[in-house]
């Protein structure tokens, strides 16, 4: 992301498509007032709103992420991993997911990799969302719970699930420690 924020980047390419607020929510079926907050007060959304105010700008996820061009293989080490996306948070709220890309700079990339934090926080407030694509998740540590349409499975260290996701998803903490994963979005174009 660089120095610009996710909201930042929404005003920009909503400038370039000459696009106001009323408009983006009106392709994405998100409230004004979420894209105003997200815009307007670092209100970072989900991914699967992220997703839907990317396919209306016409640009992938990524673009949020990065806009760099790489070359092929792209390598992030470990110690180079930047926090890139700390979602669910607002003002007064802690962060609940840290999203660390692993395809940041990889400009042609089909598919969107992360190394995710997962805090306790996350279990509190469980809001679904849904998109088109996939998703595929590794537990690397401590204990999740993901949320499925109706069904809740928990994952443990080594454990993965796989699913379509535009079924309502959420993926939470399951108890007091802090949770990691990888996870990897393909989403179609």
């Amino acid at each position: 992301m660089k120095t610009e924020k996710i909201g930042q980047r929404i005003k920009k390419f909503m400038k370039k498509a000459e696009m106001t607020i009323d408009e983006l929510a009106g392709r994405t079926g998100l409230s004004s007032d979420f894209i105003r907050s997200v815009q307007e007060e670092d209100v970072y959304p989900s991914l699967g709103p992220l997703l839907k105010i990317a396919r209306a700008l016409g640009v992938r996820l990524g673009t949020f992420l990065d806009d760099q061009v790489s070359q092929d293989p792209l390598i992030i080490r470990k110690n180079e991993r930047k926090d890139e996306m700390s979602m669910l948070r607002a003002k007064d709220k802690p962060v609940a997911l840290k999203f660390y890309s692993l395809g940041r700079g990889k400009s042609d990339r089909h598919m969107e990799p992360f190394f995710i934090e997962i805090m306790p926080e996350s279990a509190k407030e469980k809001k679904v969302s849904s998109h088109e694509g996939e998703e595929f998740i590794v537990v690397l540590s401590g204990r999740i719970t993901v949320t499925y349409g109706q069904e809740t499975y928990d994952l443990e260290t080594g454990d993965s699930i796989y699913y379509n996701s535009i079924v309502p998803h959420y993926v939470s903490c399951k108890g007091d420690e802090k949770a990691t994963i990888h996870a990897v979005l393909y989403i179609p174009e």
